[in-house]
Order: C-alpha cells, then structure tokens, then sequence
C-alpha cells in the first residue's frame, strides 16, 4: 500500500484565499465509490460530512469527537481495504 493515504488530518479552510490549516479534531477517510460515500453521508449527518473541496472525490470527513470507536474502527478497516489492504 507504498503511497495509497486510505486516512489523513483534515485541512480545513479557516479564511478565503488563504492556506488551508489541519484540523485534528477531523479525519478524511477514503471510500471506494461515490455510493458508500452517499451512505456514510447519510447514515449520520452529525458524525459524517463532506465539502465543496471533495466533490467528486471518494472520501468523506468524520467528526472524531462524534464517532464511537467500533464504527470508527470498522470506517477506518474499509478504507483501508478500498485502497489495496487485505
């Protein structure tokens, strides 16, 4: 999995025009398609969401603060599976 990210700090963008800043209260996590990132979505707005940045881009944003450990484990093990682990 050299050089496949399945998970990263999120960096948010505090003020336009300006560089983004990472956000350890927040993950990006991959997903394999545009459909399990619309069930992730819809599955708990309150955990789950996503912004203009990741349009077309298979990934979603977790609250961290939000989730509990099972379902992030069990996030985190999808993702990683998505992107070539066993």
């Amino acid at each position: 999995m050299k050089g496949k990210q399945f998970v990263w700090v999120w960096l948010e963008r505090l003020e336009p025009k300006k560089a983004r800043v990472p956000n350890p209260n927040v993950i990006a996590v991959r997903v394999a398609d545009d459909l399990d990132k619309q069930v992730l979505l819809a599955s708990d707005r309150s955990v789950f969401f996503t912004e203009p940045h990741y349009d077309g881009y298979p990934a979603v944003l977790v609250r961290l603060s939000k989730i509990d450990r099972a379902r992030l484990k069990e996030v985190l093990t999808n993702a990683w599976r998505c992107r070539g682990g066993s």
